[in-house]
């Protein structure tokens, strides 16, 4: 199963960013451990400087914009 995160502190950017990947997952029919991160000292962890971030099993994938419903498919 994959470990996606989606780090960010709770901006409508973040938010869009959970929504596109739950919808994503939906589209593919797939099963992954979604997780929010909003702690700053978690984010801090991953070394980026603009939010939200997309992460997936440990690799960033997008950081600092809200990645489309298609373009997270594509990652997955």
């Amino acid at each position: 199963m994959k470990s996606i995160k989606i780090l960010g502190t709770g901006c409508p950017k973040c938010k869009t960013m959970f929504n596109n990947v739950n919808e994503a997952l939906k589209n593919k029919g797939l099963d992954a451990n979604v997780e929010k991160i909003e702690d700053i000292q978690e984010i801090m962890k991953y070394n980026v400087l603009s939010t939200p971030v997309l992460v997936i099993d440990e690799d960033i994938k997008v950081k600092g914009k809200a990645a489309s419903v298609s373009e997270i498919e594509s990652y997955l």
